[in-house]
């Protein structure tokens, strides 16, 4: 090969690398900050007005209310008036709220294993502690990296 076809080679060193579009980052956007999930955490808990939500996250009041209109917005929550003098309103989390609670889940599970932890324990209906886990729906095999499959396959 001759150094005038190499020049016109396009190689990974030679791309300007780019964010991977992919449903993590797009989710991020919306849950990937902290008062965020804990405000979800706070309606799993059954919990859902905004004295009640505020007081258990720790949230400024601002930064809560920016919250919940954003997670409105998407879909994600939805507010129920329970009060009309003076305005008040609950926040219950939609279907794709609720989905939320896995991820929950087994961020408590990885921050009791490798973070600061904390008090709270989760157990099952069965009395025993509940460990999270990816397993696929169609066969019942566990999901780790050697077994998940990734569309298109990432390069770089």
């Amino acid at each position: 090969m001759d150094i005038d076809t190499m020049v016109g080679m396009d190689t990974m060193a030679d791309r300007t690398p780019r964010p991977r579009p992919c449903p993590v980052a797009a989710s991020l956007e919306l849950l990937g900050e902290r008062w965020t999930l804990l405000a979800i955490r706070e309606m799993r808990y059954g919990l859902h007005r905004f004295e009640q939500i505020t007081r258990f996250t720790g949230a400024s009041r601002d930064i809560l209310a920016d919250r919940l209109r954003k997670l409105e917005a998407a879909g994600v929550v939805e507010r129920r008036q329970y009060s009309e003098h003076p305005p008040r309103h609950e926040y219950h989390l939609t279907a794709a709220g609720a989905e939320v609670g896995p991820i929950l889940l087994a961020l408590a599970q990885w921050g009791q294993k490798w973070g600061p932890g904390g008090t709270a324990e989760f157990a099952h209906d069965c009395g025993h502690p509940l460990e999270v886990d990816s397993v696929c729906h169609h066969c019942g095999e566990h999901v780790d990296r050697e077994t998940l499959r990734i569309s298109p396959e990432p390069t770089g």
